[in-house]
């Protein structure tokens, strides 16, 4: 990547000034060290008429590799291949505006103490970039530079090849701006449009971007007729990050017509005491109903069954109650993903032994989960085509028989109050159904029967009058006059270290205790086999096998 900075000057203002204003020196060339690689600065030219600062950032495209997080990592984000094969080291992006921040840190700011008045006065610059991402063509380069003072915008669209030139443009443009700027305001502008042209990021997006941007846009952002693209792009469309630039920005403008600071305008909360009530996550409400349940009935030795990503099984482990946590999941990574959230390998041995994680299809029966106080089906059982789930309520129900099965799902009456969703579509592109009220209590109140519980409903979330709560909560318990009932237990846990002669370990129960006891536990540090499950004759059929189905989504907790 490549970007020059050049200037013109007289004998009494030299060009070379240029040089104090960057704080590198033209008569050397320097390198610098960057995440991604080596960013290197150098004087092509450097006279008191003319001169020119370049930049040149040479990407390794392993550490890109490694490194590289979430969307745009290692390349653009539309390519299969691209943390292999991409333009990531040829076209500036915001490897160059990492790089700018890095180097050029006191020249953003506009602090130059040897010249101070020549870092507040308007330069006459030139900018060059010979190959810049611009998705949104040439049109849209110069409906971002244009506004910002600059008296030539140039973007010429480079060919895809110049021997074939039926062949069209392609995404990248040759930029050069011309005018008079001071060199700061150039340089921000800079750090906050590369990436917005190119909109995609090599790293991920956290919530103090917002506060880079600011500062980077103070003077121009607030003002720009393209405000709310740049602001979008640049926090990768994060529509909550996005949100509060946007109020921020407008704060800002408000202030500054007012001749007032922002925090004059800003002050209707007293921040000496906490009165920002902030809406609580969904997901968070219901995991706490969860947790009550679970308390109220009493429970102590919990399955997760489709645990995920481990959250509901990371807030077990926090209460003591808990004593035999069992996170059960069909997917490896998910597992092994749970296993690092809960830090297995870094647990004690009383901690780690309250808790183990399972590989297993909840659509066949398996002999390790019997035996349990209670179960947890946490949005769960929309992710399962219909004519399968008979075989989950009977896996569940009838052969684990926990006294206690918690079932959550979506209300899709409710999905009329996300402002967000549009009209007909589902929460979560992988749910295969969604229940009403009364299609949910249909299916709760039938299985119930078929298998001898008692049934509650409770509502989670806003408990709307007119379409009811966003999530629908079942709480089965086992009927005391079933005669089933004795065989769902819970076995005595003395002898969990592997004594399997304990006549309190009986029957299937206590054959999934020997097991958990012969080292069923996931662990994170073996990253080609992420869990080790029990024996395959425990599990009818067997769980072990790797071409097990299931249709559940495993990433279910990141949903709505």
């Amino acid at each position: 990547m490549f970007l020059t900075i050049s200037t013109t000057g007289t004998p009494e203002r030299p060009a070379t000034d240029l040089g104090f204003l960057l704080h590198k020196h033209p008569g050397r060339a320097q390198a610098f060290s960057t995440s991604h690689g080596t960013a290197h600065i150098l004087y092509p030219e450097a006279s008191a008429e003319r001169c020119t600062a370049a930049l040149l950032l040479e990407v390794d495209p392993v550490a890109l590799v490694r490194r590289g997080r979430g969307r745009g990592s290692g390349g653009a984000p539309d390519s299969a291949l691209a943390q292999y094969v991409n333009d990531r080291p040829y076209a500036a992006s915001s490897l160059v505006s990492v790089a700018m921040s890095t180097v050029f840190k006191s020249a953003l700011r506009g602090v130059c103490a040897a010249m101070p008045e020549r870092a507040a006065s308007p330069l006459p610059l030139r900018i060059e970039v010979p190959a810049l991402p611009a998705r949104g063509g040439p049109d849209l380069v110069r409906r971002l530079f244009g506004p910002l003072g600059w008296d030539s915008v140039e973007a010429e669209p480079i060919r895809l090849d110049e021997r074939f030139p039926e062949w069209g443009d392609s995404r990248y443009v040759r930029l050069a701006l011309q005018g008079e700027l001071r060199l700061a305001d150039a340089l921000r502008q800079l750090y906050v449009l590369l990436p917005v042209l190119d909109d995609a990021k090599h790293y991920w997006v956290a919530p103090d971007e917002v506060d880079k941007l600011l500062r980077a846009g103070e003077g121009w952002l607030a003002d720009h007729p393209e405000q709310q693209l740049i602001t979008s792009r640049y926090l990768s469309h994060r529509r909550g990050l996005t949100r509060q630039a946007a109020e921020r920005l407008e704060l800002a403008r408000l202030a500054e017509s007012d001749d007032l600071e922002a925090e004059a305008l800003d002050n209707a909360v007293d921040e000496t005491k906490d009165t920002d009530e902030r809406p609580v996550p969904l997901a968070v409400q219901r995991r706490a109903a969860i947790l009550d349940a679970l308390r109220t009935a009493g429970a102590a030795r919990v399955l997760d069954l489709g645990c995920g990503q481990g959250r509901l099984v990371q807030e077990l482990l926090q209460d003591i109650r808990f004593t035999d946590i069992v996170g059960v999941d069909v997917s490896v990574r998910a597992l092994a993903v749970a296993a690092r959230r809960l830090r297995l390998e870094r647990l004690g041995e009383r901690q780690s032994g309250r808790v183990t994680l399972l590989q297993g299809s909840l659509t066949y029966t398996d002999k390790r989960l019997a035996g349990y106080d209670a179960a947890v089906l946490s949005e769960v059982v929309e992710h399962l085509d219909l004519p399968r789930l008979p075989a989950l309520e009977y896996a569940v129900f009838g052969a684990a028989r926990p006294r206690t099965v918690i079932v959550t799902t979506p209300n899709v009456e409710y999905n009329v109050r996300w402002e967000t969703l549009p009209a007909g579509h589902a929460r979560h592109s992988d749910h295969r159904f969604e229940w009403n009220r009364e299609e949910f209590r249909g299916w709760a109140s039938r299985t119930a029967e078929r298998h001898g519980y008692d049934v509650a409903y409770v509502p989670v979330g806003d408990d709307d009058p007119e379409v009811g709560p966003p999530t629908q909560m079942a709480v089965f318990t086992l009927a005391s006059a079933d005669p089933a009932a004795g065989g769902a237990a819970a076995p005595s846990r003395t002898g969990r270290a592997g004594n399997t002669g304990n006549t309190g370990n009986t029957g299937h129960a206590g054959h999934a205790e020997t097991h958990r006891a012969q080292g069923s536990r996931t662990h994170p540090t073996h990253s080609t086999h992420a869990t080790h499950t029990a024996p395959a004759t425990d599990a009818t059929p067997t769980t072990q096998s790797t071409n097990t189905t299931n249709s559940m989504n495993t990433t279910k907790e990141g949903a709505v």
